[in-house]
């Protein structure tokens, strides 16, 4: 039988100062003055039409995702905060996250953000190296990254993440290890840390850069870089992910965990289980966002409803799940489910003689192994 997990609310915020040839998110470049305010008006009502999918239940964590959020005045998020807050119950605590570029910091936005309830922020640097920088098409240099870094601190907060990539373009070992020595040096609580991929619909799968390194060099990176994130004091605790003691992301453990979450805003996904019905809804919203402004409030602004069939929920919850370096319960699975932890006990027999997965009790961990080919392991539990 299905229950229902804890709830997130996830806030996308479609617009950039330019589109990063990587990134394959919904992100659209902003020309001229962009409509924040008109967003913030279309993101509630989108929320109100959402909301008889939430009655009741309490949010857990908040991220404002995109594009670049950061682009959005203070004033904007708070608003959107104490209309939230005004329509859900938010819990004692609430972690709300805002994800921004270095290139839009400004002195005083993010002590208007720690005003507004913002108490976590995560910082796409993708790199110190300004030559990297300038290959990944970023807007921002070394200096500005390290600036804004110290501005957030200085404005109060403490809880940040950088983000970081390695096997990029042009990139050695040594400057992998260089880009994290001067992350340490700024002492963040959490560092996300993961390889460049060319993803399908974007200018580097289109026009491939020169310069990538090979496999043997982007995992000679990985194992260089996970032991220096460890010796440095940050548990990997997600493929991507590395924390100091306590200070994992709480949104994203949610995700991982198969939690459920509210998806509001242009392009935005969510992922609800309605006990009721002992089922559980994917719901999508139009991509643009004129398109998306237009409608918001109404169920023309939905692109998509899809119900999860119990066949593919294995490989949902596997999906999410086996990312974790501490695995999941077998009973958690039931309850995230609905299905009995017999439903999938071939495909974990078989995932623990190939060397991937150990079952100790009631717990299921992926190995070492495991963890390096989790496309495999998740493979397994394909209409399970």
């Amino acid at each position: 039988m299905l229950t229902t997990p804890p709830l997130s609310l996830y806030v996308h915020v479609p617009w950039c100062v330019r589109k990063c040839p990587y990134c394959d998110f919904n992100s659209h470049e902003g020309r001229g003055a962009l409509p924040f305010d008109a967003y913030v008006d279309a993101l509630l009502a989108d929320l109100d039409h959402d909301l008889p999918l939430a009655w009741g239940r309490t949010v857990h964590t908040v991220f404002f995702g995109g594009g670049t959020p950061s682009l959005m005045p203070a004033e904007c998020i708070d608003r959107f905060l104490q209309g939230a807050s005004s329509r859900l119950r938010f819990a004692p605590g609430c972690e709300i996250t805002l994800e921004t570029n270095p290139g839009t910091a400004e002195h005083g936005r993010f002590e208007g953000y720690r005003a507004a309830g913002v108490n976590r922020l995560s910082f796409g640097i993708q790199s110190f190296d300004d030559g990297c920088l300038q290959r990944l098409g970023r807007i921002h240099d070394s200096g500005e990254a390290e600036a804004a870094v110290k501005l957030a601190q200085d404005a109060g907060f403490d809880n940040l993440n950088l983000d970081l990539m390695y096997a990029l373009p042009g990139q050695s070992l040594a400057m992998a290890e260089h880009d994290l020595e001067r992350a340490f040096a700024l002492q963040p609580a959490h560092v996300s840390h993961y390889q460049l991929t060319l993803e399908p619909n974007t200018v580097f799968a289109a026009r491939p850069p020169q310069g990538i390194p090979d496999d043997d060099a982007s995992w000679d990176m990985q194992e260089h870089c996970q032991a220096m994130l460890s010796d440095a004091g940050y548990a990997q605790y997600e493929v991507s992910a590395y924390a100091q003691p306590g200070r994992q992301c709480a949104h994203n453990l949610n995700y991982w965990r198969f939690g459920d979450y509210l998806g509001i805003g242009a392009g935005a996904h969510g992922k609800l289980t309605l006990g009721a019905e002992q089922t559980i809804l994917r719901r999508w919203k139009h991509k643009r966002p004129a398109d998306f402004m237009a409608k918001a409030g109404t169920a023309a602004a939905i692109g998509a409803d899809e119900r999860i069939a119990p066949a593919r929920r294995p490989f949902e919850y596997m999906l999410n799940t086996l990312r974790l370096v501490d695995g999941f319960d077998l009973a958690a699975f039931e309850a995230r489910t609905g299905l009995p932890r017999a439903h999938i006990a071939p495909q974990l027999d078989e995932a623990v003689a190939r060397g991937w997965l150990t079952v100790d009790g009631d717990r299921v961990h992926p190995t070492d192994a495991g963890r390096r080919f989790t496309n495999d392991v998740v493979s397994l539990f394909l209409d399970a």
